[in-house]
């Protein structure tokens, strides 16, 4: 069952730009060449008439192959990657490694829309200090072509902030908001709260197939 909630321009815990504050904001130093690989995925059959899923697995991470990697307990992965940050950007590009480490637990869709082929990474910080956002601790923006070359290439993000106090510990239902361009989906799981927005392109039935299938992140291959 989904629980329609109509809301305006701005959603609760976006920046100042909404749902995509910051996730296009873009870091070179870990960009990966110049060159553009076709890669054949499996799909398989999901959503609306014509519309397919690919595990996540099959896909790039965007952020994996960057130079420094911070290990350790949560505090240490938090305040390393933010010492470490290139810039004072507060959306921080971070391997899934260092986001499973910061946030334990955090999970994340194990199918995503087919056309999707990469999919970058970032922690959240507080906007002068070290501490993550309690808002958005950390975002994930899934795309169709190479990152941060065009918006149109984007389609869709998923945010994961703290849970309200109060929230059940299993996994709740989702909560359907109506937002510009596109469906976000919502729901708490354990200590966390996730909003998954899905593009106009992707149907409602798929977005939800999508956000339903979240695994912990640590799991994913």
């Amino acid at each position: 069952m989904i629980v329609l909630v109509v809301i305006a321009l701005a959603v609760v815990g976006c920046g100042d730009q909404g749902l995509f504050d910051g996730v296009g904001d873009r870091t070179r130093t870990f960009v990966e060449g110049e060159t553009t690989t076709t890669v054949a995925i499996p799909t398989v059959a999901a959503g609306a008439a014509g519309e397919a899923v690919v595990d996540v697995s099959d896909v790039g991470w965007f952020n994996d192959s960057k130079e420094f990697q911070a290990t350790g307990t949560p505090t240490e992965v938090i305040a390393e990657v933010w010492r470490n940050r290139p810039d004072v950007n507060r959306f921080v590009q971070s391997s899934r490694a260092e986001i499973a480490a910061a946030l334990p637990g955090i999970g994340f869709p194990e199918l995503v829309p087919e056309d999707v082929r990469w999919i970058t990474s970032q922690l959240v910080y507080q906007p002068t200090q070290g501490t993550l956002d309690p808002d958005t601790s950390a975002a994930f923006g899934l795309w169709a072509s190479e990152p941060y070359q065009s918006d149109a290439g984007r389609v869709g993000v998923l945010r994961v902030g703290r849970a309200p106090i109060g929230s059940p510990i299993g996994r709740s239902e989702l909560s359907s908001i109506v937002v510009p361009d596109g469906l976000s989906l919502g729901w708490t799981e354990g200590l966390l709260r996730y909003e998954l927005f899905c593009s106009a392109q992707i149907s409602s039935q798929l977005c939800e197939e999508v956000a339903m299938s979240t695994v912990a992140l640590e799991e994913i291959g």
